[in-house]
This record gives structure tokens, sequence and C-alpha cells, in this order.
């Protein structure tokens, strides 16, 4: 277009900016975003390479400010996106939740965190799921990542379930998870912590499925411009139609609430029901000692 109007490409975008900052830049970090998760181990210098081939004249240094700030710095010799600070001194916890067979709700959840898009800023959702039936059992939104975020979809998903002690409380090993206000929280209530390993962000894959769900089939056919109006219509998708009366092919096309209604007949007292262990070549090891 820039050939055929006559005008060079930096006139432009320097043009287009003196117009619409807050447009152009959001613009510009949505596609750093894109690259960066289409591509999980490439740098700034190839991001840069790769928008200067879709048309964008970046810096390097201004796609590392981007990643740093998305917290979406590669990390060499791991095909995987850091969305959360890892880096951090905070005590961690061993993956619990590896070989944990759920029989019941209330036996096993699951965290994380996701950023949603707006016209002028990025969001922040944390979510709480039930990892036997994949119900949100609690989520917030936010402008900030620090701890209260999570924290806050954590005391919603403890009000609305009221878990017996020993449920096992899964997530990545983000600072946010770490920290010693969400730690001593899940202490209150008498929970067993569980992380995942470092880059290993299948270990909390039913998350990771619903966050992709979300991203699919809501975030990224609306637009949204506030906070307020995501919130809306986040409260809305979540509570109305993922809980109620999305199907699930993992549940047997049941929504969540549906699974969780059949189960109670059979499981009476599925709150304080034990989960199982499964441990792999179990019967391939230990065959010749039966």
């Amino acid at each position: 277009m820039c050939r055929l109007a006559g005008v060079s490409r930096a006139g432009f975008y320097r043009r287009w900016e003196e117009r619409a900052p807050d447009e152009s830049a959001m613009a510009l970090r949505d596609a750093v975003q894109r690259v960066a998760l289409q591509h999980r181990s490439y740098g700034c210098r190839r991001i840069a390479a790769e928008l200067g081939q879709q048309g964008w004249a970046v810096s390097p240094s201004r796609v590392l400010a981007i990643t740093r700030s998305d917290n979406l710095l590669a990390v060499r010799k791991r095909r995987f996106v850091v969305t959360t600070d890892s880096d951090h001194d905070l005590l961690v916890y061993p993956n619990l939740a590896a070989n944990l067979i759920c029989s019941g709700v209330n036996q096993l959840w699951v965290a994380d965190l996701t950023y949603i898009r707006l016209a002028v800023e990025f969001v922040y959702l944390a979510v709480v799921l039930d990892a036997f039936s994949r119900r949100v059992v609690g989520w917030a939104l936010g402008r900030t990542l620090q701890a209260k975020l999570p924290l806050e979809a954590l005391n919603r998903a403890v009000a609305a379930r009221q878990p017996a002690p020993g449920l096992v409380h899964h997530s990545d090993r983000g600072s946010q998870y770490a920290s010693a206000a969400y730690v001593a929280r899940l202490e209150e209530c008498q929970m067993v912590v569980s992380m995942s390993r470092p880059g290993k962000p299948w270990e909390n894959a039913r998350c990771e499925s619903f966050i992709k769900t979300l991203k699919q089939e809501e975030i990224d056919a609306r637009s949204y411009r506030s906070l307020e109006t995501l919130e809306r219509n986040l409260e809305e998708f979540i509570e109305e139609f993922y809980n109620r009366r999305r199907l699930h092919s993992a549940l047997g096309y049941q929504s969540p609430e549906e699974f969780e209604r059949q189960q109670e007949p059979t499981q009476p007292r599925v709150k304080t029901q034990p989960a199982g262990l499964s441990f792999p070549r179990h019967e391939e090891i230990y065959s010749d000692a039966y």
C-alpha cells in the first residue's frame, strides 16, 4: 500500500502514531504477543525480524521492553512461553497432581493466570478449576499481576465450595502462587500445595485447556473497551454458559454442573472422599514381586 501511495513505510507509521498513539501502541503490542506465542523460543531479535517481514518498523530493544512487561521472555532450549515470574527465591513445592486420580469433586483444584487485551490496555484473569468436573469454582479479573488477584479467585472458590481439609491445590511456580500470602491462605484452609515443574506448562493442562476455550469462544469473538464490560461478559460466559451448558468431551459430553450432579447419588460424602494415586509402570516394575 505504501508503494502504491508513493509514501515511505516509516512516514506512514509516524503519521499513524501521531493520530492514534494508544491504538498504534496496542496494535504493536498485540503483534509482538502473537509472534511470541506462535514461536515460543524466539528472542527479541527474531521477533523483531518476524515483525519486519510483516511490515512493522520496530527495533529489538522495543520488542524486548514489550516482552519484559508482558512476561513473554523466551527461555533457551525450552519450547514454552514464560507467562509467570518463576525466577524468585520463594519456597516451591513438588508436583503432587501428576499421579493423582480424582474420584470426586473438591479433591484437586488447578489454578492459573492469563492476560486479556482490551482496547488500550491489558488486564489479567485468575481462575481456579475443579479438576474432576472441569468446573470454574473461582475467578477474578484485575489490572495487576500481584498475588492479590489469584488470592481473590481462591477466596471465591473457598466461599463457594467449602472444601474439606486435604484438598490438593495445583498451580505453576509463579511468584503469585508461591507468595507468603497465598501459601498462608492455602495452609489456613488445610490444603496441600502442589506446583508444576519449571518449563512444564502441560502439567497444568486442565487450566490451559479452559483458557484456550475461553479465548477461542468468548475473548476472540468480541471487542472489549472497558474492564467493566469484560467482567460482565466473563461472568455470563463462565457462570451461565461454561459451567452450566457447555458440553465437554472429557465428561461424556456433559456440562460441568450436570456432571457433578450425576456424581452426587453415588458419592454422598464427596467432600471427604480421598483421591487415589497412580504410579507409571507400577505393574511392569513390581510384577515379579507379586
